[in-house]
């Protein structure tokens, strides 16, 4: 029953608030259990119960006390005698009140059992209480038997106006997704609409609550009975696509309706995010372009643009729509959650043409609101930036005087500053600040994999091992640590067996990574399987054009004799990355001027 409270506070203000449904169904946030345990004394508490009549009880010294000792032991955590006094008490004053008080101790304590106890004398005392309604409804929706659900939401879809009865429809079928017994749930949701199959609201509804149950093709019936009804409808389409059982499906629905209603907003954003889902980034551009020519001023467009050309190496266009996001969003005063993240892409954007000045002055946009998303990669980029000036000491000054109190930050700020060390070759120092970090932080994966790398760098193999391995034993799908620590074998020649086993590992994982079939290629070039060394290279080099993986696949070639080639590879190496420690350590060995 860990839910308990989540669903019950759900219930108990599904009904007090309007709003549209979700396509996807976003879980609601749980109050804070000190807030749910005292809520009987908050003013609203009785709003509810002035349709009844509160009992006239005189407030005796053992009644108070009762009420007393039952608060001091429930905050001592004897919840099991809290609750039990504080029932007597409801029964022997016949207060509403009380019966509430001791329904949220159940509550908070994860006891539906005993919680639906309170709530049903809470009714019986308050039969007009739609507070107590909406609660008993929670707690129903835990039990086995959803039949006493019924006329209570059914006198809650009839009540409704009928300008607000489609929002109550997807509210019902949203509370109805956190029953235990799903089945039951949509049955009853049948049951309840069964009234409203002229209204599309309803079908979508049903086709909600069907996806939610894994029926997909009683989902697709329904959405599709929804559109027959309401053929502009943006939800049912949207509800169509979800239903879909695979990307392609989705894709085509959602391109068919923005065909029929180019003004469908939702929809056509909902078909550009399945076209960068499905890698197709030139269309999905081209659809966020049409919807800004609709609507000059949407954000989505804009931020969406923005990303794609970043992603796809169009830095001008990148920041034209970027600064267009925070011009706009600025105009309008809204505070957008990616609006920091806009600004820290925008600073690296303009440090990455040369004009630090311009992104400093966009770090100081973020820095100035400490706490934001963005704050930390703000302050890291600053000492980047002091760092490529030389000015280390000035660059990690700056990341240790950053304030910040949650985990991820401070590693986010020790692995930065690991790396400025290991950028300026200063590796030992690298090492003390993770270790430093690993002290107050040794079970997170991130900082043992950076202290394994700046291990590996000094060549002191066994602390790299040690910490590749806890890794893997606190995380067994990283695959990461499987193919670095196999890649790092095999590099050395070292258990080449055991190496090949880390590595097929690595991929079972992540089959597809660039990375790790590049290490597999190392590995089998490692044992003399020139042949199939050169596949997995090409295949490598195929999805990822690294550096790294053209000159593991050059000194293969080299090795067949296709010198041509591997220095062609190991020219195109150099232009992209000529600081390679590989790239040099590879020709140095093999004696070669690519």
């Amino acid at each position: 029953m860990k839910n308990t409270l989540l669903i019950v506070i759900l219930s108990a203000t599904l009904f007090a608030t309007g709003g549209s449904p979700a396509l996807a169904q976003d879980k609601p946030q749980a109050i804070p259990q000190e807030k749910a345990a005292t809520a009987g004394t908050q003013a609203d508490a009785g709003k509810s119960l002035t349709a009844d009549s509160l009992p006239h009880v005189q407030l005796t010294r053992e009644i108070l006390f009762k009420l007393l000792s039952a608060d001091f032991a429930f905050q001592r955590g004897y919840w099991k005698a809290a609750y039990n006094t504080t029932m007597s008490v409801a029964k022997q004053t016949r207060d509403p009140r009380i019966a509430r008080r001791a329904a949220e101790m159940a509550a908070v304590m994860q006891r539906p059992g005993e919680a639906l106890a309170a709530v049903r004398l809470w009714r019986e005392l308050a039969p007009h209480s739609d507070e107590a309604a909406r609660y008993f409804l929670g707690f129903i929706l835990l039990s086995d038997d959803l039949s006493e659900a019924k006329p209570v939401l059914a006198r809650q879809l009839k009540a409704a106006r009928e300008q607000d009865r489609a929002i109550v429809m997807f509210q019902i079928q949203r509370l109805l997704a956190g029953a235990n017994d799903k089945e039951q749930a949509f049955s009853l949701l049948e049951e309840l609409l069964k009234p409203y199959q002229s209204v599309p609201e309803a079908h979508i509804a049903l086709a909600q609550g069907a996806y939610n149950k894994g029926d997909r093709e009683r989902a697709t019936l329904e959405s599709k009975r929804a559109l027959a009804l309401k053929p502009d409808s943006e939800l049912a389409a949207l509800t169509l696509a979800q239903a879909s059982s695979d990307a392609d499906h989705a894709e085509k629905v959602l391109a068919d309706f923005v065909a029929a209603h180019p003004q469908a907003r939702d929809v056509r954003i909902a078909y550009a995010r399945v076209l960068i889902a499905q890698k197709k980034y030139d269309v999905a551009r081209h659809e966020f372009e049409a919807l800004l020519e609709l609507q000059p001023k949407d954000l989505v467009s804009l931020y969406s643009l923005g990303l794609l050309s970043a992603q796809q190496n169009d830095a001008k266009n990148a920041e034209r729509y970027l600064v267009a996001y925070v011009e706009v969003a600025g105009a309008q005063k809204s505070v957008e959650r990616e609006q920091t993240q806009v600004l820290l892409l925008l600073a690296q954007l303009a440090d990455e043409r040369g004009d630090t000045e311009k992104a400093l002055k966009w770090l100081e946009q973020i820095e100035q609101q400490p706490g934001n998303p963005a704050y930390v990669g703000a302050r890291i980029k600053r000492a980047q930036i002091a760092a490529r000036q030389g000015a280390l000491g000035r660059a990690r000054k700056i990341l240790t005087e950053t304030d910040v109190q949650d985990e991820a930050g401070q590693v986010q700020l020790v692995m930065a500053h690991g790396q400025l060390l290991r950028d300026a070759n200063q590796l030992p120092q690298a090492m003390a600040v993770l270790e430093a970090g690993l002290k107050q932080y040794p079970k997170n994966t991130s900082l043992l994999y950076d202290y394994a790398m700046a291990a590996e760098k000094l060549d002191r193999i066994v602390e790299m091992e040690t910490s590749l391995r806890l890794i893997i034993a606190l995380d067994p799908a990283n695959f990461h640590a499987y193919n670095a620590l196999g890649y790092s074998l095999a590099d050395r020649n070292l258990r080449l067996p055991e190496a090949q086993e880390l590595i097929e590992q690595a991929l079972k994982l992540a089959p597809e990574d660039a990375f790790i079939l590049d290490s597999m290629g190392w590995v089998q070039f490692r044992l003399g399987k020139i042949d199939d060394a050169e596949k997995l290279l090409r295949r490598a080099l195929g999805k990822r054009g690294d550096a790294e993986i053209a000159v593991h696949l050059g000194e293969v070639l080299w090795h067949k004799g296709q010198q041509d080639e591997a220095r062609k590879l190991w020219r195109a190496a150099a232009a992209k990355d000529p600081n390679n420690d590989t790239l040099k350590s590879t020709l140095k060995r093999l004696k070669v001027t690519p």
